[in-house]
């Protein structure tokens, strides 16, 4: 008799427990399980995600020779994304192509050329707004057209694939060294 009657508060609150936890769970976007999808800092400049023609070769010195940022092939006219949510810094024409500079939280600045801009320097954008159509005029392009797409972090040129897509999860294995 004392069994039964000390289980049935404990059976309670498991119950309840158990209740809460699945609707927590599904209350909350994201996977299955209730938790968020997990999502890169960057998101692609355009769609699909495109192949990459020229990689990141970061320069020696500040003024020194290198790639400071990556092409990506895309059709002439494709529609140019932004990266991630911030605001337009410039949107104009520098050395006769149009370019397109965003600056994010976190100190981060993303730089798309060619294009001609539909946004405007001050303009809000989220991630994935059209701010632009990509034109067909970068030098050195295998392509009809590409996008050249850098990223600084504060006066530091970045790699944007090292930002782009989602993080990649770390599983530690078991290790018998030793």
């Amino acid at each position: 008799m004392t069994m039964t009657t000390c289980s049935r508060p404990v059976t309670r609150v498991a119950i309840l427990a158990a209740v809460l936890a699945i609707v927590a769970s599904s209350a909350t976007p994201g996977t299955a399980g209730g938790a968020p999808l997990p999502q890169g800092r960057l998101s692609w400049p355009v769609s699909p995600a495109p192949d990459v023609t020229r990689y990141f070769e970061p320069p020696a010195t500040p003024y020194g020779p290198g790639h400071r940022g990556i092409d990506l092939a895309a059709a002439p006219g494709a529609n140019v994304l932004a990266a991630a949510e911030g605001v337009v810094m410039f949107a104009g024409q520098v050395a006769g192509r149009g370019v397109i500079s965003i600056d994010h939280d976190g100190g981060l600045r993303t730089t798309y050329q060619p294009v001609a801009p539909a946004v405007t320097a001050g303009d809000q954008v989220h991630r994935g707004q059209v701010l632009g159509t990509l034109v067909a005029r970068h030098p050195g392009c295998p392509e009809p057209a590409c996008l050249h797409f850098g990223v600084r972090r504060g006066e530091e040129y970045v790699d944007p694939l090292s930002l782009i897509g989602e993080p990649s999860e770390i599983r530690l294995k078991p290790w018998e060294g030793l």
